[in-house]
């Protein structure tokens, strides 16, 4: 019988060390798997964009979650992909032994991690993949219905390379940035990781000033991105920051109107941080 592991927040969440710490990197009991099937590319393999074919099992208070939840929205998707908010297994038994089974149905005796995000296939009872980029480019590219009405283009093609680009540049100067500047063990490390997350908010800020959008005039996946980056940045890591780093980085005036003005929008629907609430006019 396989072992029960508590959900967790992709893959990611499991290999995070500080890397400015003398300590050894300290592994996890079971390497985590990543599946990383994809829709529509391999029609051969069987996932073919399907309506209500597929079911998406989400995590509450996880950012790559946030993402797809949002992104979901944004494409009108909620009619034809299932969604499953699945936490640690007494919380929700049967969302979490959904989730179990799916991943014991992928891997013969697998006995690692529980990962959400996760893109399951209704007909085969499989994960298709954990890996959140994937399932955010197939929610855009083969499962959303481009030529509907008020449908958006979230990741075009001319501007894909930009969004993965963006999309690193978050993941590491910010995010993992913030978190280091909050928590590295030696001082040196911390203010390494806050200027390098002050240098790339500084950018992100200045690009606001001559578009709305991340990149440019519409609203597009890295929109997405930016903004679970952001809210993340307030509600999470600055709260670790001494007051003088988190004075500093909630300088940036035209990201924190941006954050406000995108929460207008239906499909970003998660609770601001108190800061940026009562900056809400």
């Amino acid at each position: 019988m396989s072992e029960t592991y508590p959900v967790s927040s992709g893959p990611a969440a499991l290999l995070d060390p500080d890397p400015c710490s003398p300590r050894p990197r300290i592994a996890p009991p079971v390497p985590p798997h990543r599946f990383r099937s994809r829709i529509g590319v391999d029609l051969a393999g069987g996932f073919y964009p399907v309506p209500h074919r597929y079911r998406l099992y989400l995590s509450a208070s996880c950012p790559l979650s946030l993402r797809v939840s949002i992104t979901l929205d944004l494409l009108g998707l909620r009619d034809t992909v299932a969604t499953t908010l699945v936490g640690l297994p007494d919380d929700t038994p049967e969302a979490y032994g959904a989730l179990r089974g799916a991943y014991e149905a992928t891997w013969h005796h697998y006995d690692g991690p529980v990962d959400a995000p996760a893109l399951c296939d209704g007909w085969t009872g499989r994960v298709v993949s954990n890996h959140t980029p994937d399932i955010l480019r197939d929610l855009a590219g083969h499962l959303s219905d481009h030529g509907g009405p008020g449908r958006l283009r979230l990741r075009p093609a001319a501007l894909a390379p930009d969004i993965d680009a963006l999309r690193d540049l978050l993941d590491t100067d910010v995010t993992r940035a913030a978190r280091e500047a909050g928590t590295a063990s030696e001082a040196e490390c911390r203010d390494a990781a806050l200027e390098r997350l002050l240098t790339a908010l500084g950018r992100l800020d200045r690009g606001l000033a001559a578009a709305p959008y991340a990149l440019g005039e519409e609203l597009t996946a890295a929109d997405v991105d930016l903004w679970v980056a952001l809210v993340q940045l307030d509600g999470e890591h600055r709260l670790l920051l001494d007051a003088d780093a988190a004075d500093r980085v909630s300088r940036h005036g035209r990201l924190r109107a941006y954050v406000r003005r995108l929460h207008a929008h239906p499909a970003f629907h998660t609770t601001l941080p108190e800061a940026l609430r009562d900056e809400v006019s």
